[in-house]
């Protein structure tokens, strides 16, 4: 009868193929998986900056005029004003305020407010004719909305 001294089991080189493959694997996963979270985001920043023009536009139509930035920074004012907007969509998702900025940032609504001349308003000498809502995605570009006048 002749013994065998052949061991069971895997090679080193069996294991280290595949470890590689798994690890190659979960990085397809990874990033697929943030991919779609970020167009996740990017379509809720459209959804939000859609809504606050929506506000905006029904006050310009009750009141003939735009929100200053002010305006829509101060929470008594929009609950005043805007009924319809939630605060929560003033945030971008990745931000960290409920506020408006009043130029194009990341992780940042912005809400730029201006006079029918293109100069500064206030509603009381200079009343606000025009403005732009603008959300920046994550992976670059812009999504704007602008006064429907």
């Amino acid at each position: 009868m002749k013994i065998s001294n052949k061991e069971q089991g895997f090679t080193i080189v069996e294991l280290l193929i595949v470890i590689v493959v798994i690890g190659i694997l979960a990085a397809l996963v990874v990033t697929t998986f943030t991919g779609i979270q970020q167009k996740a985001r990017n379509t809720e920043r459209q959804t939000d900056i859609k809504a606050i023009h929506g506000q905006v536009e029904a006050y310009y139509a009750q009141n003939g005029r735009y929100p200053t930035l002010a305006n829509m920074n101060d929470a008594t004012f929009r609950s005043a004003n805007m009924k319809g907007l939630d605060d929560e969509a003033l945030k971008d998702p990745k931000g960290a305020n409920n506020t408006l900025a009043g130029a194009a940032a990341a992780n940042v609504y912005s809400y730029a407010v201006t006079a029918s001349g293109g100069g500064a308003c206030d509603n009381s000498t200079a009343d606000c004719a025009e403005y732009t809502l603008t959300a920046t995605y994550e992976g670059g570009g812009t999504f704007e909305k602008t006064n429907l006048n």
